[in-house]
């Protein structure tokens, strides 16, 4: 059997607002397989973005263990934590945040030009990915020429740029009309599968979290299986 791409043991993490103190996660026990897509359901405020924030190493102060393609990542010192960022994870966000001065080409060429790519082949890459969501004729568009569906899916290949082992999405559809997200969703996870990536979804969305291999609940600062 292949070693979790994601693989977290009692996580927690707690914030303290005045003398109260509250206990967002409670002891996080999670493992996602390679090509396994894994759904995270949850309501606003569930800590679905605490979660996904920790095992993207994007904010200190939790406790436990988080492995990234077999490597503990938890306690790792700056430059490291930025470097398995870039090289083993991919990031999608209910609001895109691409680059408005750049097309929708060179927001997808950028992230490898860091991972110290030619450019030549990042604009290759960058290519492939976007006509495969779809974005064919609109590679020189910029993000103010595109829809909020475009926008998202550039968004999408922006995160499987590097080829990473895991992508993390949080609410990635949140901001669509639904008949939209299901178009979005349904590339993203057929771009995935087909990057043979696996990926963890942050969703309230119960009807979208029913497309993806496998869904977790987050209740209570704990998760559960949903069969």
């Amino acid at each position: 059997m292949s070693e979790a791409v994601l693989q977290t043991q009692g996580l927690r993490r707690a914030f303290t607002q005045g003398d109260a103190t509250i206990e967002v996660l409670r002891g996080i026990d999670l493992s996602v397989a390679p090509g396994e897509i894994v759904a995270l359901l949850g309501p606003s405020g569930s800590g679905k973005s605490t979660l996904l924030q920790a095992v993207g190493l994007l904010e200190g102060g939790f406790e436990g263990s988080i492995r990234i393609a077999g490597v503990e990542v938890a306690k790792l010192e700056s430059h490291e934590r930025t470097l398995t960022r870039r090289d083993k994870l991919g990031f999608v966000y209910q609001f895109h945040h691409l680059l408005p001065d750049f097309d929708a080409t060179e927001n997808v060429v950028l992230p490898q030009l860091i991972q110290n790519a030619t450019h030549a082949d990042a604009r290759a890459r960058a290519e492939a990915l976007l006509t495969a969501l779809g974005l064919g004729h609109r590679l020189t568009h910029r993000p103010s020429q595109l829809s909020g569906g475009e926008q998202q899916r550039v968004a999408v290949a922006r995160a499987l740029a590097n080829r990473p082992a895991l992508v993390l999405a949080d609410e990635p559809t949140g901001n669509l009309d639904e008949k939209t997200a299901d178009i979005v969703l349904a590339e993203f996870l057929r771009l995935v599968r087909g990057e043979g990536a696996a990926a963890l979804i942050a969703t309230h969305n119960e009807r979208l979290a029913a497309k993806m291999d496998r869904v977790v609940r987050l209740h209570e600062g704990l998760l559960e299986e949903t069969a």
